[in-house]
């Protein structure tokens, strides 16, 4: 009898608060390896144990390198879940068999993005958001400049635009290699490195993730690029900026899966059910976390001038190959470097005399032709296109400390060869003295 009356109450109990998800036991702990803030895992935490009383999250934080390392263990370092902004984990991950296929509403969440493929088209890890990386802006900023909100990336290499501009430092700040890939995809290997030194030559170069809002919303600069939710969480909290996504710019994924060696399959599924859920999607959109969801429906919910992705022009979407933008991320810190950082003062001077030359002499062809090969020299990158879409190539930099240093050293000086080739040209167009 009294067995009987404990089995009646423990069914009675579920019945409020939840039943088990198929195949979960009671009281099960479940380990998730993030690198998502703790102002974002703790309102999920919060969320997902109300609804399922008898699972508990556990968060392991670990950046990506670590998670990597940590994850490649047998069974996955006891891990069930993984969730993190690290599409070069997720794949490399996949291929060593790490991860289990999960069960995934296609028609509620697409896994594409336009012609962009967001999620894994085995099953094998889905798209939990998509960062869209542009420009913030300072409206009044710009309008006292008397510049409008720019609408390409070809835009910011005006010199109107880069004296009010800020660029991360590829090296320094965590986003920012995706956001110049997006940039050399969208304008081709040559040409948008030819652009990326032109912004740069006169811009302002930041070492910090939050610092190009910053330095927005303070007034120190027009214009700055960034990922969309550092802008979007100032904006939320009263900061006077707004984000442009300039033409052929791209949303790239955080992603959720499931680990093979999981020992709580079911429990994992139902956390990365509610991850993706309408309700669970939604969460991300609060004023301090302000991220876009990878679910169409989640934006019905929206507050006023939160793009949505998925409704933008066709034109603004670059169909952005990840592939090849998963293996760049390495050489790009470190031509940046070599191209950008390294004589910043040097180069702004090239750029500020081939803009002036270019006022002086328009309509002079023979000096127009001289400009355009300084244009090209002051752009110069000693890695062809080919290179860099050869996954072999991309594979010897994947580590900073194992680069050959005489590499580094041979494009150092022909990097400096081009700048003083394009010196060079500008200073024959003076009049002799």
């Amino acid at each position: 009898m009294i067995r009987a009356v404990a089995a009646a109450a423990f069914a009675s109990f579920f019945s409020i608060l939840g039943a088990p998800p198929s195949g979960a036991s009671a009281n099960e702990t479940i380990t998730v390896v993030t690198s998502f803030p703790e102002e974002l895992t703790t309102r999920y935490e919060r969320e997902f144990e109300r609804g399922h009383p008898q699972i508990h999250v556990q968060f392991v934080w670990k950046q990506s390198r670590d998670a990597l390392v940590e994850l490649a263990k047998p069974d996955q370092g006891g891990a069930d879940v993984y969730w993190a902004p690290a599409a070069a984990n997720f794949a490399l991950l996949r291929d060593r068999g790490a991860f289990r296929k999960i069960s995934v509403d296609r028609v509620a969440l697409p896994g594409r993005l336009g012609a962009q493929q967001l999620s894994d088209p085995a099953g094998l890890y889905e798209a939990y958001d998509v960062a869209g990386y542009g420009v913030v802006s300072n409206p009044s900023a710009l309008a006292a400049a008397g510049l409008s909100a720019p609408r390409r990336w070809r835009d910011l290499a005006s010199p109107e635009y880069a004296r009010q501009l800020a660029m991360p430092i590829a090296s320094k700040v965590g986003f920012s290699p995706a956001l110049y890939d997006i940039v050399l995809q969208s304008e081709g290997w040559d040409a948008g490195w030819r652009l990326l030194g032109e912004m740069a030559g006169e811009a302002t170069l930041l070492d910090s993730g939050v610092a190009p809002t910053s330095s927005v919303r303070e007034g120190k600069a027009a214009l700055a690029l960034t990922i969309d939710f550092f802008a979007e969480i100032a904006k939320a909290n009263g900061a006077a900026v707004e984000m442009i996504y300039p033409e052929r710019t791209a949303f790239l994924p955080a992603h959720v899966a499931m680990t093979a060696g999981g020992k709580h399959v079911a429990a994992a599924q139902a956390f990365i059910d509610f991850l993706l859920s309408t309700d669970g999607q939604r969460l991300m959109m609060e004023r301090d976390s302000r991220r876009h969801p990878a679910r169409p429906d989640a934006y019905q919910s929206a507050s006023q001038g939160f793009a949505d992705p998925f409704a933008l022009p066709a034109s603004t979407l670059l169909d952005y190959d990840s592939e090849i933008g998963r293996r760049r991320p390495p050489l790009i810190t470190l031509l940046f470097d070599l191209a950008i950082v390294e004589g910043h003062a040097e180069s702004a001077e090239l750029w500020r005399k081939i803009h002036d030359a270019e006022k002086k002499f328009a309509g002079n062809a023979k000096a127009m032709e001289a400009l355009d090969e300084a244009r090209r020299l002051g752009g110069f990158i000693p890695v062809s296109e080919s290179d860099a879409r050869a996954a072999p190539f991309l594979e010897r930099f994947a580590r900073r400390d194992a680069i050959d240093p005489q590499q580094i050293a041979q494009w150092r000086e022909e990097i400096g060869a081009a700048r003083r080739q394009a010196r060079d040209l500008v200073k024959s167009l003076e009049p002799a003295p």
